[in-house]
């Protein structure tokens, strides 16, 4: 579950090491009819600043970035009544076409996110869960 303020790790190769959610743009606000803060879970797309980052990368330290969510520390149910969670949150930073700006990504990403029309994310992935 990421709210605001939630740190992230980068699990692709565009530079940045760590980010720090801004806003949810694509998750879920309200819950039995009482609204709470956004939150966030695996293939919803958050708005994040860069924390930390390599210094010969595009990306520098307080640049905002779209990213896509790809494992959450909180558990997600899946419809066969089975829950995965990961070690750490982490997020692949996206262009504007919902297209990964990295060319690998790193580690395992959880099988929800072909759901959500990341194709893309999928095929890059060293392991799906």
């Amino acid at each position: 579950m990421i709210t605001q303020y939630s740190y992230l790790d980068v699990a692709d190769n565009t530079g940045a090491k760590s980010l720090r959610c801004i806003q949810v743009l694509k998750g879920r606000s309200a819950r039995q009819g009482k609204p709470r803060r956004s939150t966030g879970g695996v293939g919803d797309i958050v708005i994040a600043s860069v924390r930390h980052a390599l210094p010969q990368s595009d990306l520098k330290k307080g640049d905002k970035v779209r990213c896509v969510v790809v494992r959450t520390k909180y558990p997600t149910r899946r419809k066969d009544g089975t829950y995965v969670r990961f070690d750490s949150n982490a997020a692949v930073i996206i262009d504007d076409d919902d297209n990964p700006k990295g060319t690998r990504v790193f580690g395992a990403v959880a099988r929800e996110l072909r759901e959500k029309n990341f194709a893309k994310i999928i095929s890059l992935a060293e392991e799906v869960w």
